[in-house]
């Protein structure tokens, strides 16, 4: 039986790299992929094309690249990756480029574009739903990407490119494609397409596979975490597949990271929504048959939505922080004493909500569970405004650098920022409302 075997490059944009150099050298791997578009990252990557029309692609491509191209090239390993983000075509420039100062002639890249459909949205001629019902202001409005599926994908490989690059596309599509290439699965096999959405989905985040979000100390002890693995899957022509990683690399695959990753944003495991099929986790089946070896079989699926994802990116007002520490006999009172200053403070500040809370006290689970800790010997106080204006939610971090010489003794070290917040609204829009194209260029 034919077997393909997919490495898991990165799990978001800044994740580490010499991991996927160790998959390109010495993982026997025929594709390598590298997942690195989050919610919000699109957005923040359009208002960086923006300001310049060359950029809003994935800050680290040129670096990645760098580091794992001539082992791809010399061991005949395909490249996909979102890393185009707001800008394929720039990205796949960008690629030539560094391919070309490598030394590297004649390697094939194609852009994906076609999600970007925030024109589309603006012209008011389509039916959008949304979990609220309604729309922020189109004004305020910087992005609009449709969740592409395997489509685009399919037709670079198709037309033997060996870097491809996408903008917005569903996670597991980026696994899924070449596989449905290399095995000739049918596009409404609904059943292995939702095996293989297994897969994709987790290998989508790369090092949580390999024990690095899974490690606890004392209670799932992963060993030498500092060289963590990446994972790599071999899958068979009927979808099942077997996790591992390089042999000698950090890290660790069993049966209960897996089983973790399988979970991870699963809100119905019989209903996992993509835009190739509806995948049922329900039935899968996890086992160990081997160190660092778990074979997954049993994902099925059902034919896919008839619309697709978008994600909104838009302006929503700015915030403002800051930070003070209080140390030694006392810290938290008079950390509360500086919460006290800072709310009669900021009570007219034109602030559309405010949030005071102690770093290491409770500002993870709140007041009421963190209710009966034992009292700190240092907290750091954290403020945090949203404001519509940049000026109002400004007075935030200048009130906490006051408290400096206005506040309790013993502050110090006081910072602040004031950013501008750019929310992400989820909506569906007509799957025929989509079209992709593919972008081919040489280097």
């Amino acid at each position: 039986m034919k077997t393909v075997r997919l490495g898991a490059g990165a799990g978001y944009s800044g994740d580490r790299i010499d991991p996927a150099v160790e998959l390109a050298a010495r993982g026997s791997v025929s594709y390598l992929i590298f997942e690195c578009l989050a919610e919000r990252t699109i957005a923040n990557a359009q208002l960086a094309r923006l300001l310049d029309p060359a950029a809003g692609f994935d800050p680290f491509l040129e670096e990645r690249l760098e580091a794992v191209l001539h082992h791809c090239v010399e061991n005949r390993i395909r490249i996909i990756s979102n890393m185009g983000a707001a800008n394929p075509l720039a990205a796949a420039t960008k690629t030539c480029e560094t391919a070309r100062r490598l030394g590297l002639r004649g390697l094939r890249v194609a852009a994906v574009t076609g999600d970007d459909v925030l024109s589309i949205l603006r012209s008011g001629d389509l039916a959008i739903e949304t979990p609220e019902g309604s729309l922020p202001n189109p004004d305020k409005w910087v992005s609009a990407n449709a969740y592409l599926g395997v489509l685009p994908i399919l037709d670079a490989l198709d037309q033997a490119a060996d870097v491809i690059l996408t903008g917005r596309v569903a996670d597991p599509a980026l696994f899924l494609a070449p596989l449905i290439h290399e095995f000739g699965w049918s596009l409404d096999d609904w059943n292995t397409l939702g095996q293989g959405t297994v897969v994709g989905h987790l290998l989508e985040c790369a090092g949580q596979l390999t024990g690095g979000y899974f490690s606890d100390p004392g209670y799932k002890d992963v060993p030498n975490l500092a060289r963590l693995g990446f994972p790599i899957a071999e899958v068979n022509e009927d979808g099942t597949a077997v996790f591992t990683k390089v042999e000698g690399s950090g890290g660790l695959i069993n049966r209960a990271t897996c089983t973790e990753q399988l979970l991870y944003e699963i809100q119905d495991p019989a209903s996992y929504f993509t835009p190739d099929v509806v995948a049922d986790f329900s039935q899968v089946s996890i086992e160990e048959v081997g160190p660092n070896r778990v074979r997954v079989v049993g994902g099925g699926g059902r034919p896919r939505p008839s619309t697709l994802k978008v994600s909104i990116g838009y302006r929503d007002g700015y915030i403002g922080e800051g930070q003070i520490s209080y140390a030694g006999p006392n810290a938290l009172p008079r950390a509360e004493l500086a919460r006290e200053i800072l709310t009669e403070r900021l009570a007219g500040a034109e602030l559309l909500e405010l949030l005071v809370d102690f770093i290491g006290v409770n500002s993870i689970h709140g007041p009421y569970l963190s209710r009966h800790a034992p009292v700190p010997y240092e907290v750091r106080l954290r403020a945090a405004g949203r404001a519509d204006s940049r000026r109002a939610a400004a007075r935030v971090p200048r009130e906490v650098e006051a408290l400096y010489t206005n506040g309790p003794a013993g502050g110090g070290g006081a910072t602040g920022s004031t950013r501008e917040v750019i929310a992400i609204l989820g909506a569906l829009i007509p799957r025929e409302s989509v079209s992709h194209q593919i972008h081919l260029l040489e280097s």
